[in-house]
């Protein structure tokens, strides 16, 4: 998951107390690139057919990489069927475990054999799969090749929501344009499902009787390790309240994208042109995602209201989500209230693991009370008494 989630002030001076982090002082990955640079250069060699003289003519890290899986940006030159091939590639990269990673693992064949499973079955547009590498020797993490695809990503730092960039900036139709676009990418990714396809290699291995317990129960775990011997009161409270209001309006399970967000999408006229990070992919209801992708939109407008800015308020309401998806895939949704709740309670758990990922870092500070550490700590509280629910247009 990218998880450059926070406008870039200094820490400490968000009006709420909660940790903030500059996003100008974030470490992303301790690794050299320039290192890097040889290391894939000589595994390039080594994998192409011989005689192929590959070159990396160049390899950047973005600075708009996230903190989970590591982005790189490689051209590389070679020789193929007696002419000069020169290819523009993306590599991810499993992040080493001494730079805090985010997640408890990173599965990067499951990722690739996923992007497959979607561009072979669906019209999806995902960047073309090339190579699947599963020795942490070679870059210090195992790690997957696709091509690179041209296109323009909404903005995290700062968010899109703040203005000053090119979705800001779009007609009211443009920003339609956009969010249908999502959402129907949406319905194609979950036309793949248990019943026509082999998704057991995506099943979450914890307890429960529905795809949607498993899925509760995995980020249960997920958070006990993050919190580990520092309990969270809220985020204890959080995963109460999400279990004993557990919802029976699902659709039928079918594959989740997991990360399922504009952030992770590359756009060309306001269209998608490819789906990006599939770490948190598994099996669980479309509406799983669906909350996931209205949340997320909502963290970003709730930041901008909170610093005075007008956001955008008419993008990803519940209600157009829900009715823009059915027409696309053909069968309504359950509400989407309770999955709403879930991405922002399961935000608050990967937000607090980012915040101490920086204050491990020396980039932010510990807080006197550990719920400080989650930037959106009052949304958490309004979603359990209610209160937030009310400033959420349908």
């Amino acid at each position: 998951m990218t998880t450059d989630t926070t406008p870039g002030e200094a820490a400490g001076d968000r009006p709420d107390g909660t940790v903030q982090m500059d996003a100008e002082r974030i470490t992303r990955s301790t690794r050299d690139p320039d290192t890097m640079r040889g290391q894939f250069e000589s595994w390039l060699r080594g994998t192409l057919p011989e005689g192929n003289d590959a070159e990396v003519v160049d390899l950047t890290s973005p600075e708009s990489n996230g903190m989970s899986s590591e982005t790189l940006l490689v051209t590389a030159r070679w020789s193929e069927d007696g002419g000069t091939v020169e290819r523009r590639l993306v590599v991810r990269v499993e992040p080493p475990a001494t730079d805090y990673p985010v997640f408890t693992t990173y599965d990067m064949d499951m990722q690739f054999r996923v992007m497959r499973l979607v561009a072979e079955h669906t019209d999806v547009p995902i960047p073309e799969t090339h190579w699947h590498e599963p020795d942490p020797a070679v870059l210090g993490g195992s790690f997957f090749v696709m091509d690179r695809v041209d296109g323009v990503v909404p903005p995290d730092v700062l968010p899109y929501t703040f203005g000053d960039n090119w979705v800001f900036d779009a007609t009211p139709e443009q920003r339609r344009t956009i969010q249908d676009s999502a959402v129907r990418a949406m319905a194609g990714i979950h036309s793949i499902r248990p019943d026509s396809h082999d998704l057991s290699f995506l099943e979450l291995d914890h307890p429960g009787g529905t795809a949607l317990e498993r899925s509760l129960n995995s980020w249960k775990a997920y958070h006990e390790w993050v919190v580990g011997d520092r309990p969270s009161t809220l985020l204890d409270e959080c995963f109460v309240w999400l279990t004993e209001n557990l919802p029976t309006d699902t659709s039928p399970d079918a594959l989740s994208w997991g990360d399922g967000r504009i952030g992770n999408m590359m756009f060309r006229d306001h269209e998608v042109v490819a789906v990006l990070d599939w770490e948190m992919a598994s099996v669980a209801p479309p509406e799983v995602d669906l909350g996931w992708m209205c949340y997320l939109h909502l963290f970003f407008q709730d930041l901008a209201v909170q610093l005075g800015a007008p956001g955008l308020p008419d993008m990803f309401r519940p209600a157009d989500v829900a009715a823009t998806y059915a027409e696309a895939a053909g069968h309504e949704v359950g509400d989407l209230t309770w999955h709403i709740a879930y991405s922002a309670m399961r935000h608050g758990v990967i937000m607090r693991r980012v915040t101490e990922r920086s204050i491990f870092f020396g980039e932010a500070e510990a807080p006197d009370d550990i719920d400080d550490l989650i930037i959106h700590r009052d949304t958490l509280r309004g979603m359990l008494d209610g209160s937030y629910w009310a400033g959420v247009a349908s």
